[in-house]
């Protein structure tokens, strides 16, 4: 015992000696937890489109560098916004934005369907590893049916494309698009194992399906040859029920998939904005999801088959009949097993004040709703890109002013991970922090709490970095009253104490290890 004591006390002579100014003490991790409040939490997502080149690349056969030099700048853009999420496209239509065994390199990468990136590098591996040195997560985005568009960056129909290759399973569309066939087993197993594929490679963060089931148009979808199978079979489901029973069975088998191989994978689902025209009973709509979609969006809410959920609330706070908080409520009471709500919103073409506005009103609306975990997506990426200051300012100096941890699912791990082990000086100026922890594989993120005089402060520390430095103290103003001659009054603030926590990739926390500061520099006004 004495030779621990001896220990303890050589320890903190020599941290003083080397400080020159100054020492820390470790305390517990649970004495004062009480009294610091911790970091915000909120989902802030913005969906990175691929098809049509919408968000990325900015068109077809860049050259690696500039696709690089792109993604980059939607990367850091978010992380100047405080976002902590994106939403990555990687199959626009049966073709892949990532090296795939699977399916061909998509055309809007490289300008010709099945050519690879020169020089090679794989687009996924570069967007998950530089997204998490950010702090950002990679949510990789599906479309599971759609086989080709005629649009920008296709070109005429490859001999590689699915469409040539399995006539059988694609279906043409009056408008030209080919589409598969959701009620077919192979068609389910084509797509399931191209997301299980891209789950079991990639260290990413989230699945993520959008609200193209079936098509858009009136709901006559070509499936007359499985409609007849299904029938002389015996099957005795009306044809929409049985359609809406194919586009289940894929939805839960996706997600019980996902949370074999990697549970703390999150699938998410943005499907369109009304379960059905008329519910609930204030809103009216001309497009029918549960009709001519074929998607039962509520069940799979109800029945838990998803991690979040995105309903893409396209609508206006003001639009009477499609009103985003009178639909969010309805999707709220909806949520039976507590998932998480985060809503998709969409960003005006105009970037002007009213536009900015909406977003932030509409944010604020959300947290009110659901206050526990909120968050959104915004649609899409883009819109901070071009002449955004607008809405990038807005943001930034309001409900983003400070960064956000993504709020937790406890159902998929309510474990935190241990406290790390805190070390603090004070040299010179400045607090010189770093932690290690026994298990840095299990963190995410580090969050670095400090106090100066009584206010807590904090800052997100991505993975990779075990260190941060804050200055020592800083001067606060008091604010002018009327006609004042003389200089407002000035006092000093010094940081007094310091606590680390770890947050693991699904949201949780850790206890918070403390450090006191003991500093020679006066902490009372001038």
């Amino acid at each position: 015992m004495k030779q621990k004591l001896l220990c303890a006390v050589l320890a903190i002579v020599i941290l003083f000696i080397h400080s020159g100014c100054g020492v820390s003490k470790q305390g517990t991790t649970d004495e004062k937890s009480g009294s610091v409040p911790r970091a915000d939490r909120e989902f802030r997502a913005a969906w990175v489109a691929t098809v049509s080149n919408i968000d990325w690349p900015s068109k077809p056969g860049l050259p690696t560098a500039d696709q690089q030099r792109e993604a980059l700048a939607i990367l850091d853009t978010a992380v100047a916004l405080h976002m902590n999420a994106l939403i990555f496209q990687v199959r626009p239509h049966c073709d892949a934005m990532y090296a795939s065994q699977l399916e061909p390199w998509s055309s809007y990468l490289t300008g010709e369907l099945g050519k690879a990136p020169d020089p090679y590098y794989d687009p996924l591996t570069f967007w998950v590893e530089e997204a998490h040195k950010r702090g950002i997560e990679l949510h990789v985005w599906f479309n599971p049916y759609r086989a080709y568009m005629s649009r920008r960056g296709t070109g005429a129909i490859s001999e590689i494309s699915i469409v040539k290759k399995r006539p059988d399973l694609a279906k043409k569309l009056s408008d030209g698009m080919y589409w598969l066939d959701p009620s077919k087993k192979e068609v389910q197993d084509i797509s399931y194992n191209v997301v299980m594929d891209v789950v079991k490679r990639y260290d990413v963060d989230g699945v993520h399906f959008d609200d193209y089931f079936y098509p858009y148009g009136d709901g006559n979808f070509p499936d007359s040859d499985s409609w007849a199978d299904y029938t002389k079979g015996g099957g005795t489901l009306s044809r929409g029920d049985w359609r809406r029973a194919s586009v289940n069975t894929f939805i839960e088998r996706i997600y019980k998939g996902i949370k074999n191989e990697k549970p703390y994978v999150k699938f998410g689902i943005s499907p369109f904005g009304l379960w059905k025209p008329g519910v609930p009973s204030s809103t009216t709509t001309m497009i029918d999801q549960y009709n001519v979609l074929y998607a039962d969006a509520r069940l799979w809410l109800n029945n838990g088959w998803v991690d979040y959920w995105t309903p893409q609330l396209y609508w206006p706070i003001k639009q009477v009949l499609q009103s985003f908080p009178v639909i969010l409520g309805w999707w709220e009471r909806e949520n039976l097993k507590g998932r998480n709500l985060w809503p998709g919103m969409i960003i005006g073409r105009e970037n002007n004040e009213k536009d900015a506005d909406e977003i932030l009103n509409e944010i604020m609306i959300e947290r009110g709703m659901v206050p526990d975990a909120p968050g959104h997506a915004h649609f899409s990426m883009k819109a901070f890109l071009r002449d955004s200051s607008i809405l990038n300012a807005a943001l930034k100096n309001g409900p983003y002013r400070r960064e956000a941890l993504v709020p937790p699912s406890p159902w998929l791990d309510n474990e935190p991970p241990a406290a790390p082990l805190v070390e603090a000086v004070v040299v010179g100026d400045s607090i010189k922090i770093s932690w290690t922890h026994q298990n840095v594989k299990d963190v995410f993120r580090w969050v670095v709490y400090y106090q100066y005089g009584t206010r807590w402060e904090y800052t997100i520390v991505n993975t990779g970095t075990q260190n941060a430095t804050l200055p020592a103290s800083r001067i606060i103003k008091a604010a002018a009253r009327g006609r004042q001659t003389t200089p407002p009054k000035e006092t000093k603030d010094a940081v007094t104490l310091i606590a680390v926590s770890a947050v693991d990739r699904v949201g949780n926390e850790s206890e918070l290890s403390y450090r006191d500061i003991v500093q020679s520099v006066p902490s009372t006004g001038r």
